[in-house]
């Protein structure tokens, strides 16, 4: 596997990521630990709210998210943390047997002003499903290692 550094990504590269399908255990097991809402861990309560079935937490669809960059994309990128993110955004529910895509594409890049080893990238992240409605939207800012710094 050959690590790409700040200087080998350019703004406009898009990456998909491979598939993930969410379960209904998974999102009543998620939540119940994590966001643990009646409509994402009763089918009952769920039934009867705004949704009107179980949905997964949006924490659940950004932590699949997250699982789907990282090995789609961060995997062989030299990233040393993230200082944020902006613009989240949940615009579908995921629902049981909902299949997840995630979509990155660098849309800004500059060197660091305050640390000549570290590129920053921004990006915009968005899941869809297999309907290809978007399910999460995200624009996150990632440190980058220079090459040779």
């Amino acid at each position: 596997m050959t690590i790409q550094y700040f200087e080998d990504l350019s703004v406009g590269t898009v990456e998909t990521s491979g598939q993930y399908e969410v379960t209904k255990s998974e999102i009543v097991e998620f939540a119940s630990q994590w966001d643990p809402q009646p409509f994402h861990t009763d089918e009952t309560a769920a039934e009867e709210s705004l949704f009107g079935e179980l949905v997964a937490s949006g924490w659940h669809t950004a932590a699949i998210a997250m699982r789907l960059a990282v090995v789609g994309f961060f995997d062989d990128v030299a990233t040393t943390g993230s200082p944020g993110a902006d613009d989240l955004r949940w615009p579908t529910p995921v629902r049981p047997g909902d299949t997840l895509t995630l979509h990155i594409e660098i849309i800004e890049k500059r060197a660091s002003e305050s640390n000549p080893e570290v590129g920053i990238i921004k990006t915009r992240w968005q899941v869809f499903n297999q309907d290809d409605e978007e399910v999460f939207h995200i624009v996150g800012t990632t440190f980058l290692k220079r090459r040779g710094k």
